[in-house]
């Protein structure tokens, strides 16, 4: 997995592991990939840039007022940026990452390769969280958000969200 990141003050990711994706609450915007870079510029200032996980995402906004937010309770203060590129790719969720979201009931993603047979030739890979089996069925290719396809399980009949791969 290659994380491209430019540079993260040390002092500073306790800080950001703190800030919760607000869509997937159980992950951090570290373990997201969201964090490109945050840099003390000064004493107090820090320059954060933040990638979304896709254009136009609606977190976007609420993610960046919360990084605002805690770099305020640690004494600085934040300026934001937004870049597009490179895009975020799935590639970027940490293993805690996809860890966390396997316990939440997220499936995590799979290669693009194997996305692309999941969810375009209906192939049995993509494992249930709550039981561990392949024997589940796409349901849309559209879950809770548009970042995620629903999934039934065949063996245990519960319903669980799949990350999309996107790279």
């Amino acid at each position: 997995m290659v994380i491209e990141m430019q540079h993260i003050d040390k002092q500073l990711i306790p800080i950001l592991e703190k800030v919760s994706d607000p869509e997937i609450p159980v992950l951090s915007i570290m373990d997201m990939g969201v964090v490109r870079s945050a840099v003390i510029s000064d004493t107090d200032t820090v320059h954060v840039l933040i990638t979304p996980t896709y254009s136009g995402c609606p977190a976007m906004d609420v993610i960046g007022d919360d990084i605002t937010a805690a770099l305020k309770i640690a004494g600085y203060t934040a300026t934001i940026e937004l870049v597009l590129s490179p895009a975020w790719t799935t590639d970027w969720i940490t293993i805690k990452g996809r860890k966390a979201l396997k316990e939440y009931g997220i499936a995590a993603p799979l290669d693009a390769h194997a996305d692309k047979e999941a969810l375009l030739e209906n192939k049995k890979i993509v494992k249930c969280t709550n039981c561990g089996s392949t024997e589940t069925q796409l349901v849309s290719q559209f879950g809770s958000t548009a970042c995620k396809a629903l999934f039934k399980c065949e063996s245990c009949q519960e319903p669980f969200d799949y990350f999309k791969c996107l790279k």
